[in-house]
Order: C-alpha cells, then structure tokens, then sequence
C-alpha cells in the first residue's frame, strides 16, 4: 500500500532513509537495512545512489571490523510552484481517477463561472525520491539504448516499451522498495524515459479525444468526451521540452522536424495521431496535438443504447441488411462528428466468411476476432529525401489484387482515389469509405465537383450515406441523416433520397421518407418482397433490442453474436425474442 504525509507526497523508503540519517546519529549500513526492511547489501547500495546524488556521505572506516556509516550532507531546496497554482480552483463538478502503468492520477472537473478547467493531481514525490529516480534514470541510459522504431509496426512498438518497462523494473527491484511503488516508479520513469512524460499520463484517460500544446506559457487544453473543451492546470516547462518531444516522437516514424521542416504530421505506438509545428510558423510558441485513438473501440450497441443514443434500433437494423447484402456505403459529416467510429461499429456486420481489406493514413479501425481474413494496410509518409512514400491510391489499387470481398477506405480525398474506389464498386466489390460534408446533398455535390469531381454515372454504385453530426452546443453526436443515392438518370444526375432524419429539439428520428432504391436492391438480390424487408428489420432490431438489455458492448462479444446470427438466424432471434440468456461464446464486457 503506498503511504502519503499530510502534503499528499508519497512517502517511499528513500525517504524513510533520509529521515534517518537527518537525525544525526551516523546509522551504519546494518541499522539502516534493520530499519527500512531491507538487507545489508541493499541498503549499501541505496546509501550509494543517495550519495552519488550528493545527498549523503557514505564513510567506510580504516578498521575492515566496523560498519561504514551514513552521513547526511544537504538536500536542495523546495522549487518554486509553477504558474499552475495561480489557476482559480471553482467548484468541483465531477471526478475520477485512472492508472497510467500504475501512475494513478485524479481528475476533478470544475467551474468556475467563466470557465470549466480540468484538474489532474498527479503523484507528488519528495525531493529525495525524485533525486533518486534521476540518479537510476542516468544508469538506465547507459543500458537501454535510444529506440527509433516505425510506429506503423504497432505490435512491435508495444513489445519495445514492453522491454523498456522489464529494465526499468529489473533496476528498481534491487532497492526493495516495496511492490508497489517500485511499480509506481517504474511507470513514471517509463513515462519520462519512452513516452511523453506528463503528456503520457494525459494520453491514459479515455475520457479525452484530443490533448494540444499551445505553447509553454498556456496550460496544456483538452477535449472531454463530456464536457468539450478544457484548460489544464499542467504547462510544458519551456519551448524546448515541447521541441523534444516533437522530435522524440519525428525520430520513430523516420522523420524529423526542424526549421526547414517545422510541420510534423505522425502518429503514436498505439495510432493516436499527433500534429507539430515550430516557432516561427506557430507565432505563439511550439505546439503539439494529440488526437487519441479510441482504446475502446465504439460498437453499434454503443451507438445506440441509452448512453450513446447515436441512432435507433430501426436505423441500425437497416444498416445491418445493407452490409448483409453487400451494399455500397459512405459515412459523412464533420470533424470529430464520430465518422470512423461509426464506420468501425458497423464493420462488425460483416460475414466472418468474407475477406476485408481496410486502408487507413493512420490506423483507427478495429474490427472483432472472428473477421479473421482482414487485412489492415496503411498509408505511409514519405522521408526526410522524400522517398518512400505509399499513398491511399496505391493502396487501393494493390488491395484489388488481394481478392476481398469488402473494402474499406479511411477518406476518400482526391479524384484518383474516388474513381479507383467506384471502379472497386462496379467490379463487384463492396466499398466503405468516410467524406467530410455536412449532409447527404452536399456529399453528393462535394462527388460531383472538383477535386474529385466524378461522373453521377460511377457515383450511382453508391447506395446509402449515413450522416454523422455534432451538436458543439450540447456537445452531442447523432446520426443527422441515413439516405439512399438514386440511380443515375440519362443525364447523369443523382440525387439522395433522405429515409432518416434527425428532430434536435425531440432529440429523436423521423422516418420521412420510404428506402425505394433500398427495397429494390433487396428485392433483386434476395427476392424479399417489401413486406419481407419491414419483418426482416423487426426481427433484426428485436436482436440488437435484446443486445443492449443484456449490455451486450464489448467488440468482439458483439462480434460473436452477429457470427452465430449468420450461421443460425433463426436461433439467434429466438432466444432474443424469448430474451434467454446470452449463448456461452458471447463473452459481455
């Protein structure tokens, strides 16, 4: 159990020692480990470290038949509290904690009238302890060598700081310090030495979506999934620690960043995406964003339960039959409108007997251990020579040679891309992808003007668009619009027929209009009558209905069900419709 004084630091057996030899009394090594629990040769080698810091003096006597003995020297002063403190406190309007290898942290949430700030209380240590991690930090350099490491290679980069973490916590064993704060320790140092230091700790609250560096005279901001945008009490020390961090993370993905390339566009070990810039093109100061990648990846049960109310159980099931039967799909909206979670949740529809490729500039979707055959490419910047680079259109025209059977593209920006992605469509493969609009109509007309400028002939082997929105007001996400895209008349006009439609002031969806091209691509491939299509849905939303009572939310649990739906459709629906119990190979979150 780790002890903290009266001050909220935590007391550690480096401090229990320093306390010791405080008292004047020249301990020798043998009453030191007596006191603190530890064994001779221990104890040594903490008296030490704490010397090498320049905090004790350890004096070993001419007669080999006496103890050496532990003098205490000096401890540096209490630095000064930073601009943090002058922050108005306000009140506390929620709170939490999280660990961050095991780094706890506390959260509080306050108002104060004019603004809500987010305030962290992270582990304060004293100042022998913090002497002490410097000195191990400066034995662990000469033994862990830098690691540069494309962080495309995400399973690698998570097995190095695996390694990274066993050094540090093989080195923090020999002082017996106690299993939990040597565990504590070793995360913080992990933190310092491999990641981002505070930013790291940050970066473990999944309540955030989006972490910036303005610069290092204001506090770091954040975007709560909760409460929007946020001001910090943490700072960056100066400019340079900013700058060394920016480059820290340029040096993994093979990049740099310096004067005459002061821009930064990278990513993280586990795909969260991070944007830098330099002085002077950021005239304020250096800056670094961080937009997380979701740990938890969002599912359709997500979507529509109670929390998430993104959309209703009428919507979904319909999106369920259009991946069942292979439709052609995009996902609009906005910035941070929930577009790819959206795209990840109903990736789950599809068949575990299908082969899928996604192609992604940074990868974001995660799709359940029963879609085995999935292949995830990725794009690729090109280095500091500017080679080597692997755009969205490369990978697009290789995953046609892969034989797939579903497509899903990230974004869809440019011309080549889109007229390579609806050649996928005309070929016979089913295609997803994301597009920045605002509704279904500007969707289309965004398609049908440069840049990408197609042809309504080659955009009509699209079927629906589903629209994301976020209310900024109240800080909400929901389905705006599900809409079927008309086939293409002689003179090339589409246009989209609006099914669904969200009510902001009902917070609810109306259905204004009836899926014509929907129920007609269905008739044609499965011979299902549009009476057959509505008892399809019901049976469809009873399951997903079912799903959410029984909290049915973790991605590969969902997964599961969807794969025993698509080998017994009819067992499934029963034992929702009875609402039995969830079958034993549907593990719940």
């Amino acid at each position: 159990m780790l002890l903290f004084d009266a001050a909220d630091v935590l007391v550690t057996k480096i401090d229990q020692f320093i306390q010791l030899v405080q008292q004047g009394k020249r301990p020798n090594l043998d009453q030191v480990a007596i006191a603190l629990h530890m064994t001779p040769p221990t104890a040594e080698l903490l008296a030490s470290t704490m010397e090498q810091a320049g905090v004790v003096q350890v004096d070993y006597p001419l007669n080999v038949m006496e103890k050496p003995q532990v003098v205490f020297v000096a401890l540096p002063p209490e630095p000064k509290k930073g601009a943090e403190e002058e922050q108005p406190m306000g009140r506390m309007i929620d709170t939490y904690t999280f660990k961050a290898d095991n780094v706890p942290a506390t959260v509080e949430i306050r108002d104060t009238g004019r603004e809500r700030l987010y305030r962290v209380s992270l582990v304060e240590l004293s100042i022998p302890t913090r002497l002490f991690l410097d000195q191990v930090k400066e034995g662990l350099v000469k033994l862990v060598p830098a690691v540069d490491s494309d962080v495309s290679d995400v399973e690698k980069v998570l097995a190095l700081r695996k390694n990274f973490n066993e050094t540090i916590k093989k080195s923090l064993l020999k002082y017996e310090l106690g299993t939990e704060t040597t565990d504590m320790l070793s995360g913080l140092l992990l933190h310092i030495m491999f990641g981002l230091g505070e930013l790291d700790l940050l970066n473990r609250d999944d309540w955030l979506e989006e972490i910036t560096v303005n610069n290092a005279k204001t506090p770091i901001g954040v975007y709560h999934r909760k409460y929007g945008w946020l001001k910090t009490n943490v700072f960056m020390p100066d400019e340079n620690a900013i700058f060394n961090y920016s480059s820290q993370i340029a040096r993994r993905v093979g990049r740099q960043i310096a004067t005459l390339t002061p821009i930064l566009d990278a990513r993280l070990e586990m795909g969260d995406r991070v944007c830098a810039t330099l002085m002077p093109i950021s005239s304020h100061g250096n800056t670094i964003t961080i937009r997380r990648f979701a740990r938890v990846p969002w599912t359709i049960i997500n979507l529509i339960n109670e929390q998430g109310h993104t959309m209703n159980l009428e919507m979904a099931a319909m999106l369920w039959q259009a991946f069942h039967y292979e439709m052609n799909m995009m996902v609009v909206g906005g910035t941070a409108s929930g577009k790819t979670s959206a795209l990840n949740a109903l990736a789950a529809f599809v068949p575990p007997n299908q082969r899928l490729i996604t192609i992604e500039d940074t990868r974001e979707l995660t799709l359940p251990k029963h879609q085995w055959n999935w292949i995830p490419l990725l794009t690729r910047l090109p280095n500091p020579e500017g080679q080597g680079e692997v755009t969205m259109l490369d990978c697009i025209v290789a995953s046609l040679r892969m034989r797939p059977d579903r497509i899903f593209v990230g974004e869809i920006r440019r011309q080549r891309e889109a007229e390579v992605a609806f050649e996928a469509m005309h070929t016979g493969h089913s295609v997803y992808s994301t597009l920045h609009a605002d509704t279904a109509a500007q969707a289309l007309r965004r398609m049908t003007s440069p840049p990408i400028d197609l042809p309504g002939a080659d955009i009509d082997s699209l079927h629906l668009l589903v629209v994301q929105f976020r209310d900024r007001r109240r800080n909400l996400r929901r389905t705006l619009e599900i809409a079927e895209v008309s086939e293409a008349t002689d003179d090339g006009h589409v246009s989209a027929n609006v099914v669904w439609r969200w009510r902001p002031r009902t917070d609810s969806w109306e259905k204004i209009a009836e899926p014509a091209r929907f129920n007609k691509e269905l008739n044609l491939h499965t011979g299902m009558t549009k009476d057959k299509i509505a008892e399809d849905n019901k049976k469809r939303q009873t399951i997903l209905n079912w799903m959410v009572k029984n909290k049915i939310t973790d991605i590969d649990a969902v997964g599961n069900i969807f794969s025993l739906y698509y080998a017994n459709p009819e067992e499934v629906y029963d034992i929702a419709r009875r609402n039995l119990e969830v079958p034993a190979d549907a593990e719940r979150r």
